[in-house]
């Protein structure tokens, strides 16, 4: 709880812990553009060990690093496979397009978040000889997926053996990589090993107040370095930011088990509400997805009702809202929620 608001927006809005703040105070630092912040080194290179990797790059952001793996990989006029739905697509402000020059080839996924493996392989330009058509250059894919949901382990490997036999590689976005080796009971380095470069994210739930790793072989990561500086991503002093990191790195994803029980919960307790409330699926990580239905207050003003108790929650999309728990929900915040909710329906 921060500010005495609880707030359920999403796993961004995680704010530093007390060990986090004291290690911001305390870094050891040095110029990260001449390669001298000794804890930047450190992060990157716990980083690569955790993810199985070659070597990794500390990034401001998330889309950051999502698209210096696009631009380190992918030529102006290339082609990108990846889902319609994926964060590359409609959360980063067309900047493969601005940046890369990268076409988008946008595919429907399964209610699991997946991609038909018969359509990828459909879709992969099989004649790059071809003047009328652009060259597949990559195939990205998110997991866990800003749905909540887990892509299990075979798909990854069955994508990863497809693009093995086209000769292509695969972006992984894994800002929630770490909700997804847990939900499916896997080390990261497990998931990370069916990809050639991936991203997690310091900041989604794991209370780092910024940052993201893109981490993959040595010569894409060398190249990723190059773009970084070109997009003003050079940081001088950024230990600052990369000690909290490494607490993050270290500790904080090993409690990420926690948020996905308190969602459980939560969306246990919306189904005992079936009169009002519709869960969609099952929680798989720190998500519930949910639809209202003859509710006393109306889905439009659920989230002011809410904000008026001091509970933030995002208005629904299309009808569906969507619960995040994190670090600074704990239980007895997920039980003050639905107290609220249940005395809003007496109104």
């Amino acid at each position: 709880m921060k500010n005495a608001l609880i707030d359920f927006r999403s796993d961004t809005v995680t704010m530093p812990t007390r060990s986090m703040r004291q290690s911001m105070a305390s870094a050891e630092v040095g110029d990260d553009v001449y390669g001298d912040d000794p804890t930047v080194n450190r992060l990157e290179t716990d980083a690569a060990k955790i993810l199985g990797k070659e070597a990794a790059l500390f990034t401001c952001s998330g889309t950051m690093a999502n698209q210096l793996a696009l631009l380190s990989q992918v030529q102006r006029g290339q082609e990108i496979i990846l889902p319609e739905q994926s964060h590359i697509v409609w959360h980063e402000a067309g900047a493969a397009a601005f940046l890369s020059g990268a076409q988008l080839r946008c595919l429907l996924t399964d209610t699991s978040g997946c991609m038909d493996i018969k359509s990828v392989e459909a879709a992969i330009r099989k004649h790059p000889e071809d003047i009328h058509s652009p060259e597949t250059a990559l195939i990205c894919y998110e997991n866990a997926d800003s749905s909540g949901q887990v892509l299990p382990l075979r798909y990854m490997k069955d994508i990863y053996s497809l693009a093995d036999h086209y000769h292509l590689p695969i972006h992984l976005d894994g800002a929630r990589l770490f909700n997804a080796a847990i939900a499916l009971n896997k080390d990261a380095a497990e998931l990370a090993k069916y990809t050639h470069t991936v991203q997690i994210c310091l900041s989604k739930g794991l209370c780092a107040p910024a940052g993201s790793i893109l981490a993959g072989p040595q010569a894409i990561i060398k190249k990723a370095r190059q773009f970084r500086k070109i997009l003003g991503g050079g940081m001088r002093q950024a230990g600052v930011l990369a000690a909290p990191g490494l607490i993050a790195l270290h500790d904080m994803r090993l409690r990420l088990a926690e948020d996905h029980k308190r969602a459980k919960w939560l969306a246990d307790e919306l189904k005992k509400r079936s009169n009002w409330f519709t869960v969609s699926h099952d929680p798989r990580i720190n998500m519930v997805f949910f639809t209202m239905h003859h509710f006393p207050v109306s889905g439009q003003s659920f989230a002011k009702a809410l904000a008026d108790e001091h509970i933030l929650i995002n208005p629904p999309d299309e009808g569906t809202f969507r619960l995040v728990t994190h670090y600074w929900t704990d239980g007895k915040a997920c039980r003050h929620l639905i107290n609220v909710i249940d005395k809003l329906s007496r109104n």
